[in-house]
């Protein structure tokens, strides 16, 4: 019998027991299939992780924000008040994957951690289509700590205030900087990193003490190209990616302003994976996370004290509410992507007749190849709609509701029987649709020989409508950046009809 991992009692732990822990557990991944990224663990305390989870996606550099500072200042009274707890990890989608492991976590947290996060999760960055297309994690540090130094030196030469004016506007727009329909060839972190470079040259080469010099060429050319692809003002095709036709079109912007303006567009579009696949990618990791370690107890590794802790803290992680509790706030991501991959594996390894007809794709196949194919080409709202079986649905007693006019009244439109499954699977699934959860705003005309003023056209549906708050804000924050009036009009997708907001 193998001779089993350290695991004191005390749950103490030292360098040389992770490092144990670690090579078994990359042994066991291996054996898996799983491909990774190579893995940076950094063991971090309580004040560096509340530092990290404040910083924008918990990167390791970025540029400076009051915004952070104002997320550690909030998080850091509550830990220190009780009322938050630290997150156990936190890994960041780069090559090599790096992972914050908490210094207060006991021998067994650590292990689950690394499990989770250098082996869930970072074969996930590296294989889901997602990533690959939006994503070049080769070169994301690189290319933010080149960032980090074009802002500060913004900053140094034109003025603090300034440059935070423009941060300020293109964070208040940075979830409209993607492209989510039509595809433009867009640079490489590594290509963005030396254009950089060239940026950083050229200014230290040709320094100037006024924020930068206006190119009047420049602007023709711009307002000839656009008008080509315009009629009275009317864009041929609206623009979903605001933050970029403001960056390329906007009459005011400088140079440096419009350089600022792309790295947080950059930054945006690098997190925007993330916000479509939070079922599939903390499902991936909780099903990794539970397997590995698994395995390591089935061969003698881990005793059965370290897996009673385990299981206590996997089944907290993937416990999931009823609607009839008091604290139920919806479906907990961790719960349904676990519950999905481990179905997808009971279809596989032991189909029933309903699973047969289902699913003739998955039943009687080889688990760890049909999971992978799973994991590297949908997102969450694809995966639901191709893998939610009866079979789950009828274990999480799943019904679908429409709210009635008050909230005294529902009604139940599908429940988790022959006649319901595809409306529950249907419903449950476009609440995970980017599409439903992001207001659908585009740029539809910008006269640049007329007045200049930006329309921007928000499509809404089943009588959805903004908070006009926000919404003033925002506009506002817009028209900072494009230099001009700024309007917004709404289309009803049911009825065609057209109608000014603001």
């Amino acid at each position: 019998m193998p001779r089993q991992l350290p695991y004191p009692k005390d749950g103490d732990w030292s360098f040389q027991d992770l490092e144990a822990y670690h090579q078994e557990i990359a042994r066991v991944a291996a054996y898996y299939g799983l491909d990774t990224y190579p893995n940076q663990i950094e063991v971090v305390d309580a004040a560096q992780m509340l530092e990290a989870c404040a910083s924008s996606g918990a990167m390791p550099i970025n540029y400076r924000h009051w915004s952070f500072g104002k997320s550690y200042l909030r998080d850091h009274a509550a830990y220190q008040k009780g009322h938050m707890g630290l997150a156990y990890e936190v890994v960041v989608n780069a090559n090599p994957c790096i992972a914050y492991l908490m210094e207060d976590n006991n021998l067994m947290m650590q292990a689950l951690v690394m499990a989770h996060a250098c082996y869930g999760h970072n074969s996930f960055f590296k294989g889901n289509y997602l990533f690959k297309e939006y994503t070049h994690a080769d070169s994301i540090i690189e290319y933010l700590r080149y960032a980090k130094e074009y802002v500060e030196m913004c900053e140094e030469r034109y003025g603090y205030g300034r440059v935070e004016r423009i941060l300020d506007a293109a964070h208040s727009l940075q979830h409209f900087s993607v492209d989510r329909y039509k595809r433009k060839r867009s640079l490489t972190e590594a290509q963005e990193m030396e254009r950089l470079r060239a940026k950083i040259r050229d200014r230290e080469e040709h320094f100037s003490p006024l924020w930068g010099s206006h190119d009047e060429a420049e602007e023709r050319a711009r307002n000839e190209a656009l008008a080509r692809k315009s009629r009275d003002g009317y864009l041929a095709e609206p623009e979903e990616n605001l933050l970029y036709f403001i960056e390329k079109n906007a009459p005011k912007l400088q140079k440096l302003e419009r350089e600022i303006i792309r790295i947080v567009r950059m930054i945006g579009r690098y997190f925007y994976p993330q916000m479509q696949t939070q079922v599939m990618n903390e499902g991936w990791a909780c099903f990794w996370h539970y397997h590995i370690l698994y395995h390591l107890h089935r061969e003698g590794l881990l005793g059965a004290g370290f897996m009673m802790e385990f299981l206590a803290s996997h089944t907290s992680v993937v416990f999931q509410l009823d609607h009839k509790d008091k604290r139920y706030r919806g479906i907990n991501p961790y719960a349904l992507g676990f519950e999905m991959f481990m179905d997808i594996k009971r279809v596989c390894e032991s189909p029933t007749d309903e699973d047969r007809t289902w699913a003739p794709w998955l039943a009687g196949k080889n688990w760890q190849e049909m999971l992978p194919e799973a994991m590297r080409n949908y997102r969450d709202e694809s995966f639901i709609r191709q893998y939610l079986s009866p079979s789950l649905m009828r274990k999480w007693r799943m019904f679908a509701v429409t709210s009635g006019r008050s909230d005294d009244f529902y009604a139940v439109d599908y429940i988790a029987n022959d006649a319901g499954y595809d409306g529950i699977r249907e419903k449950l699934a476009d609440q995970y649709l980017h599409s439903n959860r992001m207001p659908d705003i585009q740029v539809v005309r910008a006269d640049m020989n007329g007045d200049r003023k930006l329309l921007l056209r928000y499509t809404s549906k089943a009588g959805s409508a903004l908070e006009r708050k926000s919404l003033q804000k925002t506009l506002a924050y817009c028209k900072h950046l494009w230099g001009y009036p700024v309007e917004i009009e709404r289309l009803d997708n049911e009825t065609g009809e057209i109608k000014k907001i603001m």
